[in-house]
């Protein structure tokens, strides 16, 4: 970052620069004439003399190197062991710490920053959700949920639920695998198998219901609160009885 945002700086620095080329003056007289260090004056001067007359712009006021910055065999070293280890930076500043190597895990986190081997976090946009509807008729609000179960060979299973608050129609199904896809597929079927039309979805902020779902169920979709399962309750009560009579199949 520059050390000053006058706009003004670039036209000075001009004007000093050509108190020197056209009206003869020195360096330091130009300095003592606008508060400039006469070693300035001859760097514009020069600028000018390579680039022509044209406002001189502000450059960076970062140092072109650190006193205290990392030897480049060191920097060598912690990439190799990110490659070795393929783990995070804590990971591989404790394995370099159990080999001798002195540097603090701040510097290990900024070395990979720097050479986009640091994963970074993902943060998700948050949800603005539609008002929680009236529930007067079927249909109004239908909830989603997932199951997540493990089988004996230590696969999973995904088993979708849907819930309609007001008739307690209920509609599950099971899925290798729970992405927006596989929760796209289930809507459609509990589309065919409802005797009515569904107005409203509501679910939690899982994957599989993410803005792309939204986009693509062409139902108008709410988020439930989060860390809030009592928001869907009704699913949630539904859910408990499904692990019992599925696990005896799995």
């Amino acid at each position: 970052m520059a050390y000053s945002r006058n706009p003004q700086l670039p036209r000075i620095r001009r004007e000093a620069a050509l108190l020197v080329l056209q009206r003869g003056w020195s360096a330091r007289k130009v300095g003592r004439y606008l508060g400039y260090h006469h070693t300035a004056v001859i760097g514009w001067v020069r600028y000018m003399e390579r680039y022509g007359i044209r406002p001189i712009p502000t450059f960076s006021s970062r140092p072109k190197r650190h006193p205290r910055v990392l030897p480049d065999e060191l920097v060598r070293k912690i990439i190799a062991k990110r490659f070795e280890l393929r783990r995070s930076a804590e990971v591989v500043h404790f394995a370099l710490k159990e080999e001798g190597a002195v540097v603090s895990l701040s510097s290990v986190k900024r070395t990979l920053d720097r050479h986009n081997l640091l994963k970074k976090r993902w943060h998700r946009s948050r949800h603005v959700s539609p008002p929680r509807p009236h529930v007067k008729h079927p249909g109004d609000l239908v909830q989603l949920d997932t199951i997540h179960l493990l089988r004996k060979d230590g696969t999973r299973v995904y088993i979708f639920t849907g819930l309609d608050v007001r008739t307690r129609f209920a509609h599950a199904w099971a899925f290798e695998r729970a992405n927006v896809r596989t929760a796209l597929c289930f809507l459609k079927r509990m589309k065919k198998v409802t005797p009515f039309a569904i107005k409203m979805l509501q679910s939690d902020h899982g994957s599989e219901f993410s803005r792309t779902f939204s986009q693509r169920a062409r139902v108008e979709h709410r988020h439930s609160r989060v860390r809030r399962p009592n928001d869907n309750a009704h699913l949630e009560r539904f859910n408990r009885t499904i692990p019992s009579r599925v696990v005896a199949l799995l």
